[in-house]
């Protein structure tokens, strides 16, 4: 597929620009294929013909969009091995990696096909205080009208669908803007979504620069603005965005408490995955370690040794483990960070090394929360590890955070697992694995810096419809 020529997707029409964009491999810097960014005039196109479909888009049956987004996520598993080469050359995710991530994306939408046909009615009785007259309520639920989609590199066809298809399952009209670096796999999507019967302007994606791209957040047109990516954009996002809904998936550290009854075979190999699993350039990261002081020799001799074992190298080896990070400026903030964290006092147990966008698995003890690499999202293959003695202990550490997306424990406890769940600030509390683990269908977000609101396809619909009520005398 390589020097290819994507067309991008606009209203329902595959168009080209005057702004061409080269999408480049990051493990050897070799042209992927060549597409297009959207300039203002083609926003502007792809907003007005998307309105003109709204009322059609609204009227769709139930069964006709979940027969649509069924259709699709059968297209994109049939398709799944060559979406999957697609994905792995655009971002050097593992080819492993990359294949799950289009597998999660078919489901995706097939739970989406589900969740067409249960948006709720509800009847409630009303009744006023010294009134005799009874009304009853009717609430349907409407859809919110045209939603502004902006998703990130790290998984560029998955996080760009949890935006798309709880859409089309909604009835609302989107506008998805992926990630520059990685455009491909979700203009392979739009040439799916073309051949359905959806109405032509349903969804457009558009590659766009930053300036373009900013109309999404300021254009009242739109009525939520639906965000993946660093808290910084995020939050400056929010404060632009006028009067439109907002919901915000950004960054986090992660935790990952370790308890003394845990069963070090099943959380070790866990642990390594979520530490190491696409150089960690994922926002539910296993970042921060916290393990009881009597297995914390144990536990860090034992990932030490896991981690120099993983295999890395080019991201279409089906046994490579770890590859390049999306680019090398971000390969040499990981290392600064880490050799800042070490002259703090941080023990290196392994890696550390850089080569151009490729960076070791590295291993850092001794951490504390004037590190960046404890503090901040380091959105790279590092992890730090730290002991505890009590579990209050490890509950405040693993709060010591500005960040709030989940956090994983593993116990075999259950007085401790539900300590833990009420008194972690996060989103989400995983039992017996990694922060990393997210099913498609569940809610999915943060609070702290991590975020506002939550996505999961049932989720991420409540935010696009609108309740309305009919007040009926009886």
């Amino acid at each position: 597929m390589q020097n290819q020529t994507y067309k991008i997707y606009s209203a329902g029409n595959f168009i080209t620009s005057s702004h061409s964009l080269e999408v480049k491999n990051p493990f050897d810097h070799s042209l992927v294929a060549r597409t297009y960014l959207a300039d203002e005039g083609i926003l502007e196109e792809a907003i007005t013909k998307t309105l003109s479909v709204k009322e059609e888009l609204q009227k769709l049956s139930a069964q006709k969009k979940h027969d649509i987004l069924k259709q699709i996520s059968e297209e994109i598993y049939k398709n799944r091995n060559a979406l999957a080469e697609i994905l792995s050359l655009e971002s050097a995710k593992p080819i492993k990696y990359a294949l799950a991530e289009i597998e999660r994306s078919a489901y995706t939408f097939l739970i989406a096909a589900a969740e067409s046909k249960l948006i709720p009615t509800e009847h409630i009785e009303l009744e006023r205080i010294h009134h005799t007259d009874q009304r009853e309520g009717t609430v349907n639920y409407f859809p919110i009208g045209l939603i502004a989609g902006i998703a990130p590199y790290n998984f560029p066809l998955n996080l760009a669908v949890h935006k798309i298809a709880p859409a089309i399952a909604s009835g609302c009209p989107i506008i998805l803007k992926p990630a520059s670096r990685t455009p491909l796999s979700c203009l392979e999507l739009a040439k799916i979504i073309d051949k359905t019967e959806l109405p032509k302007g349903a969804v457009s994606i558009l590659p766009m620069d930053r300036e373009t791209g900013n109309l999404l957040v300021t254009d009242d047109r739109f009525k939520l603005l639906s965000f993946t990516g660093s808290p910084d954009i995020g939050w400056k996002m929010k404060a632009q965005c006028g009067k439109k809904k907002v919901v915000l998936e950004l960054g986090g550290n992660a935790a990952t408490i370790i308890t003394k009854t845990a069963d070090l075979k099943d959380a070790l190999p866990k642990s390594l995955m979520g530490a190491f699993a696409y150089s960690g350039q994922i926002c539910i990261h296993a970042q921060r370690f916290i393990v009881h002081s009597t297995i914390y020799e144990i536990v860090v001799n034992e990932l030490t040794s896991l981690a120099r074992e993983l295999k890395s190298g080019n991201p279409l080896d089906a046994s490579t483990d770890v590859s390049n990070m999306i680019d090398e400026a971000n390969t040499i903030r990981v290392e600064n960070w880490i050799n800042e964290a070490i002259q703090q006092g941080a023990q290196l147990m392994c890696g550390g090394k850089r080569t151009g966008s490729f960076i070791e698995p590295t291993i850092l003890t001794n951490c504390n929360h004037t590190m960046k690499v404890y503090a901040e999202e380091v959105f790279g293959p590092v992890i730090c590890i730290n002991s505890y003695e009590t579990i209050e202990d490890a509950i405040q550490q693993a709060n010591q955070t500005k960040f709030g997306l989940q956090c994983g424990v593993f116990t075999n406890n259950q007085e401790e697992l539900d300590q833990c769940f009420k008194q972690i600030e996060v989103g989400g509390v995983i039992h017996n694995h990694v922060p990393t683990l997210r099913y498609d269908q569940m809610p999915y977000g943060g609070v702290k810096d991590s975020g506002l609101g939550r996505e999961g396809v049932k989720y991420a619909m409540l935010d696009m419809l609108e309740p309305k009520i009919l007040v009926k005398s009886i």
